[in-house]
């Protein structure tokens, strides 16, 4: 018997093709959405021109609101506070946070009579991610009488130990208190009132309280398009290797450690470096490859298109990526796809992506102890390049089984159906460790 196609309202406030991190989540989750169910998308109105672009009919597919008289002004506020570009982003976050009330507000009152009238089977709040956005639709539909679904939620994952001057240079005072967005007003009906609550990482989901555990899901936020990852990275078991980092360069991304760390293999011909981004660390890293005398193994290509991104990429055998402070880790997913082997920290989202078959995770420590370890690491696998292969082949494997856009459709699709049957939320994937 074939089911009938769910209609669902997708809530999704940052949603941009044409955009990075957050809105791309929600952009490429409610689209994907569209292929199991007839969604329709509600999102802010800085997003309408990208999805005309992208081939969806205001009106059918989507809607845009018009939130910017409260909008612009918070955002405009957020920069101001956060006392730099591309830092700060706890400042910004909450900042912005603030007029998502309004969104919703506006949200319900164009919508709120349909979902009242049993138009829609189920209703979903993509974005924002960060669990710090109360969500005062959980409570009206549950009075409709119609599921409202919660995420993923991801984010204020705790700086670790020992950073505290990488914390202090990305600006970061908000987080010494975020803890207490769990005293905000209306957060108890908003998990209450949620039929499931999807959680992109194991930190966010022990933030949940207990009593609500039962409708939570680990189900991790990013995901791939298959057809903009065509290449397969070379792992021919010999040497000299080749790494790469991608992100921005501050802080927390870590490039600085990466490169510390391969020193012994960049001076003797064995490991050669690309750093794909760009960011205020960038000079110092400049310098630190001049100082250190291995600037004719580490290339800095600054910012690339993503598909140029994925060429630098699948020229690598090793992504060497140890953040510190990284809530999704969608480079990992990406570098997996194209059989580059990740090599992480041991924290937060990329911790919970990789495991011992598809690449390397580094215990957690302070900076030095992190440093080290990575080294370590790197020099096994100079020592045995010959184990990538056989973990590249698996990686692979696991991102287009279980973290393409269309699988993650498939696994929110089957978490609907249980709500609204009031069966048992399915476990999509298995908790890491």
């Amino acid at each position: 018997m074939v089911e009938r196609r769910l209609k669902a309202l997708v809530i999704a406030e940052a949603a941009n093709p044409e955009w990075v991190s957050v809105p791309l989540v929600g952009w490429s989750l409610a689209h994907a959405l569209r292929d199991v169910a007839d969604v329709h998308i509600v999102t802010q109105v800085r997003n309408r021109d990208a999805i005309l672009r992208a081939g969806l009919v205001e009106g059918r597919d989507f809607t845009a609101i018009d939130s910017e008289r409260l909008a612009a002004p918070m955002w405009r506020l957020a920069e101001r506070l956060s006392m730099g570009k591309g830092v700060g982003w706890t400042m910004k976050t909450a900042v912005s946070t603030l007029g998502y009330g309004y969104f919703e507000r506006l949200v319900w009152r164009a919508f709120g009579p349909a979902i009242r009238a049993g138009q829609y089977d189920v209703v979903h709040r993509v974005t924002p991610l960060t669990p710090t956005a109360n969500s005062r639709i959980a409570p009206l539909c549950a009075r409709a009488g119609v599921p409202f679904v919660l995420g993923p939620l991801n984010g204020g994952v705790p700086w670790p130990r020992g950073f505290d001057s990488e914390r202090r240079r990305e600006r970061e005072w908000l987080s010494y208190v975020r803890g207490a967005y769990k005293a905000l007003p209306g957060r108890g009906a908003m998990l209450r009132h949620a039929s499931a609550i999807l959680c992109g990482s194991l930190h966010t989901l022990g933030e949940i309280p207990a009593g609500f555990r039962a409708k939570t899901v680990w189900l991790p936020e990013n995901a791939i398009e298959p057809a903009r990852f065509s290449l397969t990275a070379p792992q021919p078991g010999t040497l000299p290797l080749r790494g790469c980092f991608i992100g921005r360069l501050v802080p927390y991304k870590g490039a600085d450690m990466a490169i510390e760390a391969a020193l012994p293999l960049l001076r003797d011909g064995r490991m050669v470096l690309d750093i794909v981004g760009d960011g205020p660390q960038a000079g110092a890293l400049r310098d630190l490859v001049a100082r250190e005398g291995v600037a004719q193994a580490v290339r800095f290509h600054g910012w690339l298109p993503h598909a140029e991104v994925q060429g630098v990429a699948a020229r690598a055998q090793l992504l060497v990526f140890p953040s510190v402070r990284e809530f999704g880790g969608g480079v990992v997913l990406e570098a997996m796809a194209l059989g580059v082997v990740p090599v992480v920290a041991d924290y937060a989202g990329p911790g919970e992506l990789v495991d011992d078959a598809t690449g390397f995770r580094i215990p957690m420590g302070r900076r030095a102890a992190l440093v080290a370890g990575l080294r370590e690491r790197l020099e096994a696998i100079a020592a045995d390049p010959a184990v990538l292969g056989v973990m590249a082949a698996a990686g692979q494997a696991r991102v287009m089984r279980d973290f393409t856009w269309a699988a993650k459709a498939a696994q929110v699709e089957r978490i609907w159906r249980a709500v609204i049957a009031g069966a048992p939320l399915p476990q999509e994937l298995p908790l890491p460790r």
